[in-house]
């Protein structure tokens, strides 16, 4: 038993709600455990300058966190992204563009925005599942007003954070579980069960192939419980 009463294999609880935001094309809050993330996606009926004339859309991403997020105030950023930010936005980017079909969406740009507002560890993971949420609800936006002709989604994605704690493989790692795991991994997954990205990093001493199968296991099991809930969110 863990200090919240989850398994080792136990997901935190999730609540996802759609919406959220009066002016932005798709929206989600998504609440895993204490972290939760707002997600907003924004359509702009132009591709990127890279993309031009080239009869294809963009997807990309932007990732911040709020200054009381987390226990201390973390100061806002007001000199260009650090590291860490443009690593977890380059991720949310590529993540959704995984499972888009450029061309369905024609020469447009959607930007999803995740914003956290409260961190409790898996900050990155949540934003990509709540993205996902704001994402499919922009799409369904141009189909209503008919802008495009079908949905250029091809499949769910999702990620989730999984870790060696104690010795013992833990899934939806909460920051004081992240902050002394052994090993820390994230898992970005489609709903077809393809990896789209393994971030994984031993922080004490090396692990072994048999921990990296059983971690993605537990993280598999797991995904497909947070799937589950986005088609329950979603509809589809």
């Amino acid at each position: 038993m863990r200090k919240d009463g989850r398994g080792a294999d136990e997901l935190r609880p999730m609540t996802i709600e759609r919406g959220v935001f009066k002016h932005a094309e798709g929206s989600a809050l998504i609440k895993m455990g204490d972290t939760h993330v707002l997600c907003s996606a924004t359509v702009e009926e132009k591709a990127p300058p890279f993309m031009k004339d080239k009869g294809k859309g963009w997807v990309t991403a932007e990732y911040s966190m709020l200054p009381r997020a987390t226990h201390t105030r973390t100061p806002r950023e007001r000199k260009g992204l650090n590291g860490r930010v443009m690593e977890i936005q380059r991720l949310i980017g590529r993540s959704l563009r995984c499972i888009i079909e450029p061309a369905l969406l024609g020469e447009r740009t959607i930007t999803v925005d995740c914003d956290v507002i409260q961190a409790d560890g898996g900050t990155r993971c949540a934003s990509i599942t709540g993205a996902y949420i704001a994402l499919s609800d922009a799409v369904a936006w141009l189909m209503a007003k008919e802008r495009i002709a079908r949905s250029p989604i091809k499949d769910q994605v999702a990620a989730i954070s999984v870790g060696i704690v104690q010795g013992s493989v833990t899934l939806d790692l909460a920051y004081e579980e992240d902050s002394s795991a052994e090993v820390d991994m994230n898992i970005v997954m489609t709903g077809g069960g393809l990896l789209v990205e393994v971030q994984g990093t031993a922080e004490t001493h090396p692990f072994g192939f048999e921990d990296m199968t059983a971690m993605m296991n537990v993280s598999r099991a797991g995904l497909s419980k947070i799937f589950e809930k986005q088609r329950e969110v979603t509809g589809v």
